[in-house]
């Protein structure tokens, strides 16, 4: 039996390990960290247990086709709920837009807003469905090896989606700002601003308004170690706290893969690994892009993270909760054109305790802050304060509750942070933009050009950023192997 070392084990690494393991292949998984899940890893302190990494469940239907290539239900590893409603936006003081989870009800809501943009939102949300349903069944699950990939007769009628942005499209019938930022929100998904990304990626409305916004109970843990469980159950070895030093090579082919205390043989290696990282466990002339190529990717930003535990509820927010009380605009400017600490950021609070009442002790509630900052910061404790004290300012103004006194405790989470924890290309948080000219093809290549049996999943490869790409990633990467493995071995 052919054996697969993984490196890495985030939702990536981990589906691919179940699809490789599926096919016959004896699986071990290597974590660099003390548990497994990557970046959708669980702080718990005191009975208060927080999500690290990913907490919004967009896009169901992809996870159900994942556990279903195997024969199996999402309800069998972990439980969702639909939250209603999906999201709070807050624009002010008592100004506040609640998305529900009913599309009937965000159009009847634009329209109260902004009279005549009911229809428009309508047409909007049609379109934003037909783009999805293309995406999802011809452009997603293809491995970026050729443009032709992206040619079909729905993508050919199409071709004005990929040369116009999603703010021409929004702006064009919309034209009151609240409305205008709750259409464009959904892209800082995938990590660029809206001017920059491809009309044809409004299908991500169609995950916010038409297919809900949902919460795993347990938190985004509970489903990376439902997929775990589901690995296990298909043979897969996971071992934690091994990271790799160096993969080794002969005859242009990868032989071992060596961690700070083992050597793995391999006769084949996936990593979901950090790919700039990876390379870097090769020797130089193996690498398939140089150190130079790294810096002039446009990557999806970073973050500040605060993981707060209050003692006691937060009524007057929802579980998630964006806070677009400032110049949208002027922060994305300072994420992607002019990088440098943001002056009046936008962020968001999660508080998923209100959901799920086991992540903290009674009466108690979790508090999840971000603020998305521009990648190679250089970041400190002090920096992570003063912006915690933005954010308590901010919620203080806007819903009129200082809950500063009610803090037990507060860890930070920031650029070098992750970059330690992470090896993280530049200390993304996301991955790559999905920028027009970082689509398919023009993204890092699933497979090492010298190494043939040395692969890429995750969110610096197709199809791109966010915790359903990476399960597609894991996907599109062991389909290819699997076509292909003749020619491998």
């Amino acid at each position: 039996m052919k054996k697969v070392v993984i490196i890495g084990s985030g939702f990536s690494a981990i589906a691919s390990a179940c699809y490789m393991a599926k096919a016959g292949y004896s699986v071990q998984v290597l974590e660099k960290n003390e548990q497994l899940g990557g970046r959708a890893s669980m702080l718990e302190i005191d009975g208060f247990k927080f999500d690290m990494g990913p907490s919004w469940y967009w896009m169901p239907d992809i996870f159900e086709r994942f556990f279903s290539d195997f024969g199996k239900k999402v309800s069998d590893y972990y439980e969702l709920k639909k939250l209603s409603p999906g999201y709070r936006v807050v624009f002010g003081k008592d100004d506040y837009i609640d998305i529900s989870d009913e599309p009937e009800k965000i159009i009847a809501k634009f329209e109260e807003v902004e009279p005549g943009s009911g229809k428009h939102l309508r047409k909007f949300m049609e379109d934003s469905r037909k783009n999805y349903q293309i995406a999802m069944k011809d452009l997603v699950y293809n491995p970026g090896k050729s443009l032709l990939e992206l040619v079909s007769l729905e993508t050919a009628t199409r071709l004005n989606l990929f040369v116009q942005n999603i703010s021409q499209t929004v702006r064009k019938n919309i034209k009151n700002p609240k409305l205008q930022s709750i259409l464009e929100f959904p892209v800082l998904f995938l990590g660029a601003k809206p001017q920059n990304t491809p009309a044809f990626y409004n299908f991500m409305n169609h995950a916010d308004f038409g297919l809900g916004t949902w919460y795993p109970k347990g938190g985004f843990n509970a489903v990376a170690l439902g997929m775990v469980k589901l690995a296990k159950e298909l043979g897969v070895q996971f071992l934690v706290d091994q990271e790799v030093t160096h993969i080794e090579t002969l005859n242009n082919k990868a032989t071992k893969v060596i961690t700070k205390t083992e050597t793995f043989e391999a006769d084949l290696v996936i990593s979901g690994a950090d790919y700039a990282h990876t390379e870097k466990l090769l020797k130089p002339e193996q690498k398939n892009y140089p150190e130079e190529y790294w810096k002039k990717k446009v990557f999806a930003p970073s973050s500040f993270l605060y993981y707060v535990a209050f003692d006691k509820k937060v009524p007057e927010l929802q579980h998630h909760n964006l806070f677009f009380d400032t110049d949208f605009g002027l922060h994305a400017v300072e994420i992607y054109d002019e990088p440098k600490l943001p002056t009046k950021p936008l962020f968001y609070a999660n508080f998923s305790s209100k959901t799920d009442h086991d992540l903290c002790p009674e009466g108690k509630e979790i508090g999840f802050f971000l603020i998305p900052v521009a990648v190679d910061l250089e970041d400190n404790q002090e920096i992570h304060d003063r912006y915690f004290e933005l954010i308590m300012d901010r919620v203080e103004k806007n819903i009129g509750v200082d809950l500063r006194d009610s803090v037990i405790f507060k860890k930070s989470f920031g650029v070098q942070d992750f970059k330690e924890r992470y090896n993280s290309c530049r200390g993304n948080a996301y991955g790559l933009a999905n920028t027009l000219l970082q689509t398919s093809i023009l993204r890092p290549s699933i497979s090492n050009k010298k190494i043939k049996n040395l692969f890429y999943t995750g969110q610096l490869t197709v199809p791109g950023p966010g915790v359903p790409p990476a399960l597609i990633s894991g996907k599109v990467v062991t389909d290819y192997i699997i076509q292909h493995q003749n020619k491998i071995f």
